[in-house]
């Protein structure tokens, strides 16, 4: 699955892609963090998927540290696995934020839903913002990008 993507396979973002690149990996990722799917079924019934196809998705998140793969036994059954989100695969809490409030905004739909972020033990609302060190809050329109080595972003 993965790919070099580009010339500059280097950047953050062409290495974020050559894991998160492909549509039903996020739509696994956001099942586990918003549904809180972790069972081969659970996946399947919520996404459509093929088989085939979410045993190599979910084989693949294992191998880049997303999801680790624990057994379980109910009674009077077989045992089997389920699919739990790691840190690094919690941490995209961030990225699904960002692609709903994308979504959202760019490509309203009037049936539409989104997930809602909250902290966990006050049920408290957040959202998404770019915030400057001293804590002043800065509209995407006014930011501007620029390639920069990692070694120099380390405690921002």
């Amino acid at each position: 699955m993965p790919k070099s993507l580009g010339k500059d396979s280097t950047c953050s973002i062409a290495r974020s892609l050559e894991v998160l690149g492909d549509r039903w990996t996020l739509l696994i990722v956001r099942e586990a963090l918003i549904a809180g799917s972790t069972r081969f079924q659970e996946f399947r019934e919520a996404l459509g998927i093929a088989p085939n196809l979410l045993t190599q998705r979910l084989t693949f998140l294992i191998e880049e540290g997303l999801l680790t793969r624990r057994t379980y036994q109910e009674a009077g059954t077989r045992s089997r696995h389920e699919y739990v989100l790691t840190e690094a695969g919690r941490s995209l809490n961030l990225v699904i934020a960002a692609l709903s409030d994308w979504g959202r905004t760019r490509r309203a739909r009037p049936d539409g839903t989104s997930p809602a972020f909250t902290v966990e033990d006050s049920d408290t609302p957040v959202r998404l913002a770019f915030v400057t060190d001293d804590g002043d809050q800065v509209g995407a329109g006014q930011l501007v990008a620029r390639r920069t080595p990692d070694r120099e972003l380390v405690g921002r």
